[in-house]
């Protein structure tokens, strides 16, 4: 009786891990239980890692002396000097220029008026074709969202209109929930 189960059993078909869906191929590799154990192993060593760090910080005496303690330095860490900058331009977050450009770069000592004028137009014409170009991304995007309400609504599931329709908004509607199968 025992040969016949094995020989049942060598024609079984072998156990395969199930493939990412089609319809799930954007969220990339389906994890498999082989990449979960060896994840969660080496989260679990890194996490008793840190414990035992943590116990030996406090369990650590600290009257405790050595002599090389008093021979070591400890250096201070200067941002200035590892960005290779002033001290004033530390602070700015963005266009933070180094010492050798400040040496190399010449920048102008008295900028005339009529510089600042034309200076100060050109600024206030970007300014007016940026918030121009704001407003025409806000006007098609309310635009696209009309269309997308509109073929929505072609759809034949019971809706009900939450929201009218408004110069910058589209209709908003609830739709009954539908089992797809």
């Amino acid at each position: 009786m025992s040969s016949f189960r094995k020989a049942l059993k060598s024609r079984q078909r072998s156990h395969h891990e199930q493939s990412q869906p089609a319809f799930r191929k954007h969220l990339g590799l389906l994890q498999k239980k082989k990449d979960y154990k060896l994840r969660a192993d080496d989260y679990h060593k890194k996490q008793n890692t840190l414990k035992a760090l943590k116990k030996k910080a406090l369990e650590k005496n600290p009257d405790e002396f050595y002599h090389n303690m008093v021979n070591s330095q400890i250096k201070r860490f200067d941002l200035s000097e590892h960005l290779n900058t002033v001290p004033e331009l530390v602070d700015g977050a963005y266009n933070r220029p180094t010492v050798d450009t400040l040496r190399t770069k010449r920048f102008p000592r008295d900028i005339q008026p009529i510089h600042l004028v034309k200076l100060s137009k050109k600024q206030s014409l970007e300014y007016r074709l940026l918030s121009q170009r704001i407003d025409r991304e806000s006007k098609l995007f309310v635009i696209s969202q009309k269309i997308q309400a509109h073929k929505d609504l072609q759809d034949k599931t019971k809706k009900v209109k939450v929201k009218d329709e408004t110069p910058g908004s589209a209709p908003i509607y609830k739709f009954d929930t539908k089992r797809k199968r």
